[in-house]
């Protein structure tokens, strides 16, 4: 199979380019040991571990900025707005440790209490209407509970420790690849005994679990009202809970699988706080940046405006290099792919490169998405009529939360989902607010704030298979906007500029197939054994040398880096059998 170039392109191999990274003086080499496309989060972490494991390499990013989905923008002049992805939980805490995050800069601003919930009611008795605020103070949390439901009160304590029993148990299998099944069926005797050892990760997890294997199986499977009702009562807290089974995904509460979606969101720690999120100083920014100082440290090569176009293809069918938007080509013994796998195998390997099954299969990857995101600056601080602002004007503990709105009951949240599902922008969004600026002042300038909002339910084609228009986006951030208001009167007028991003343009702008922020939905269909597909859930491609590396292979979405962590070790591994 000959070198596979763009038709008409001359063939310039070895040619050495200028400084194309503002934060680098190192110019792009033309040879290295593994190249990396993409300096996402997973990218950029594959590249800290290979550069440790001694192949010399360099990621190629396309945008100016690095971190893909997870970037600081000043998208309007003295705002500082984590663009797309807002807050941090997942990172894996070896690769926190590892890469010495904190030292290169990684700065991560607690949340407590971190949910709040008002209700769109009328006060009673000239009060306030009612709202709940969930906080790491159980005494202060069974209180607000206790307004809805005393049961509910006291079971709460119980439920979080049975979410934490059943996330702990699955951290073995986020740390290690998937269990080697080709290893384990084929070959010779040895290579089965090697393969033996990939199974030590799901032992380990069953071993944590114990007798908790049967609910498990249960909360992965099965919609995750199934759960909740069975352990409460009162609609807003099951509402707000049922939060996170939705979140990212085009799914319902009462839609099987979505129990896992909302284990995945409880699972990771912050500071060796089980389940905490955070918001990183300057923006989500501040993770890849940190990332990518510790990489450099080692000695990687990282550049931006840097654009891929095709991966190279020796004669003998395995990948020799990256080719660039302008010609240039870059060598190297592998490559890494942090793009999705629709990108990597539809647009970046030729295609007579890879099996005609193959190539359906990549097809029936589902990247459905269901979000909208919208950035907000803002003069004044929200003010809410169920947690009123006080005299002084200063943040209350409400303000620092993720604060769901729309989400006094599930009822709402089914009809969002159920109007998304017909190619309407649902008439009444689940909105997730989060103002990171009141416990970050690096953000916004003195007396404003940046405002996120994340939406759902909003389909990536509208009614008739037709894109959005710039009237349609307008309208839908109208109707986001006027339900704020609701909530919080006087939002509307202090809003001085916004950046609304639908799923066609979280794909445009950031390179998210579909819009799907996790590189493919963590339907139970496309997670660990199947994740993307079966045939690739080791992160190796039927190209020799190609190996995914982003969140489009396990353990999923997420700003968790065992994706990139995982793949760097399977090609380390790899390097040694040569």
């Amino acid at each position: 199979m000959a070198v596979s170039v763009r038709a008409g392109r001359a063939h310039r191999a070895f040619i050495s380019v200028t400084q194309r990274c503002s934060h680098s003086s190192t110019a792009l080499k033309p040879q290295y040991d593994a190249v990396i496309i993409g300096a996402g989060h997973n990218g950029l972490i594959a590249s800290a571990y290979l550069q440790k494991g001694g192949l010399r390499t360099a990621v190629l990013e396309r945008r100016h900025v690095l971190g893909g989905a997870a970037v600081s923008e000043e998208i309007i002049p003295g705002f500082h707005f984590s663009r797309a992805s807002y807050l941090l939980s997942l990172l894996r805490p070896h690769i926190y440790q590892d890469l010495e995050l904190k030292k290169h800069g990684l700065k991560v601003y607690m949340r407590d209490p971190y949910s709040f919930t008002p209700m769109l009611e009328d006060g009673v008795g000239g009060r306030p209407p009612r709202s709940l605020l969930l906080g790491s103070d159980l005494t202060n949390t069974r209180q607000e509970i206790g307004k809805f439901s005393e049961k509910d009160a006291k079971v709460y304590p119980d439920f979080l420790r049975y979410l934490e029993t059943l996330a702990c148990a699955i951290h073995p299998l986020l740390d290690a690849p998937p269990v080697d099944i080709p290893g384990l069926t084929q070959g010779s005797l040895t290579k089965r005994l090697s393969a033996l050892r990939s199974l030590k990760p799901l032992v380990k997890s069953g071993l944590k679990l114990g007798k908790n294997i049967p609910d498990f199986y249960e909360l992965v499977t099965a919609p995750a009202m199934k759960v909740l009702n069975r352990w409460f009562e009162s609609e807003p807290l099951i509402a707000t809970l049922a939060t996170d089974s939705v979140i990212g995904a085009n799914t319902s509460p009462n839609n099987p699988g979505s129990g896992y979606v909302l284990l995945h969101h409880v699972m990771g720690e912050l500071e060796k706080e089980k389940g905490s999120w955070g918001y990183v100083e300057g923006g989500m920014g501040g993770v890849p940046q940190s990332i990518a100082r510790s990489a450099r440290s080692l000695g990687a090569d990282i550049f931006t405006n840097t654009d891929v176009e095709q991966v190279l293809i020796g004669p003998d069918g395995s990948a020799k290099g990256v080719v660039l938007t302008d010609g240039t080509e870059v060598h190297s013994k592998v490559v890494l792919s942090n793009a999705t796998p629709h990108v990597t195998f539809k647009r970046l390997t030729p295609q007579d490169a890879l099996p005609e099954a193959f190539i359906t299969a990549v097809d029936q990857i589902d990247y459905t998405s269901p979000v909208t995101k919208i950035n907000v600056a803002v003069d004044k601080l929200p003010d809410f009529l169920a947690a009123p602002n006080g005299a002084d004007g200063k943040a209350g503990p409400h303000h620092q939360c993720s604060i769901h709105l729309n989400c006094e009951s599930v009822e709402v949240l089914e009809d969002a989902y159920w109007e998304g599902q017909h190619g309407r922008p649902s008439s009444r969004p689940m909105i997730e607010m989060t103002i990171p600026s009141v416990l970050d002042p690096t953000l916004a300038p003195p007396g404003c704030h940046v405002v996120s909002l994340f939406i759902q339910f909003t389909p990536y084609l509208l009614e008739g298979r037709r894109a959005w228009t710039d009237e349609d986006k307008e309208r839908f951030g109208d109707t986001v906007f006027d339900w704020v208001e609701r909530y919080a009167p006087g939002f509307k007028a202090s809003i001085v500029g916004k950046d609304i991003l639908t799923p066609a343009d979280l794909e445009r702008v950031f390179g998210l197939t579909g819009g799907n922020i996790f590189h493919g939905s963590m339907s139970l269909d496309q997670l660990y054994l199947a994740r993307p597909l079966p045939s690739i859930a080791d992160y190796r491609s039927p190209v020799k040398g190609l190996y995914l590396c982003g969140s489009g292979s396990h353990p999923g979405g997420g700003v968790m880096g065992a994706a990139g962590w995982s793949s760097a070790l399977r090609v380390l591994a790899d390097f040694k059998r040569l």
